[in-house]
């Protein structure tokens, strides 16, 4: 069982997530078994403006633990995360970091901050 444990930046509970990545896609949004298709499969909310299409950087996510636990990043990801704010070396997009194995324990941190100019939260 893998585990994703999530710290909120603005002060929202943490939260913590078990899961079998065998069972992907959750939710269909982004790349199955990524954070964010964790995340929106067990009801925990992270923007994701594009819909997941690594289009966008609303689902920007440092990795405090297991980075080496996830999918490396493509090129795509790379030159969308210059883009982010608050960029750190282990930012990922949720979309497209996948957990790559069945006993990880991924430890992220959601930024306070997003750029979004496409959709808000109401």
């Amino acid at each position: 069982m893998a585990r994703l444990r999530i710290i909120f930046e603005s002060g929202e509970p943490e939260r913590v997530i078990e899961f079998d990545a065998a069972k992907a896609p959750f939710s269909h949004d982004g790349r199955p078994a990524s954070i964010l298709d964790i995340m929106l499969g067990h009801h925990v909310h992270l923007e994701h403006a594009c819909g997941g299409n690594c289009a966008c950087t609303t689902c920007h996510v440092i990795v405090k633990a297991g980075v080496d636990k996830l999918s490396e990043p493509e090129e795509a990801e790379e030159d969308l995360l210059d883009k982010a704010p608050g960029l750190t070396p282990t930012s990922r997009l949720g979309c497209q970091a996948v957990v790559e194995s069945d006993d990880a324990e991924i430890v992220i941190v959601v930024p306070r901050f997003t750029i979004n100019q496409i959709s808000e939260q109401h």
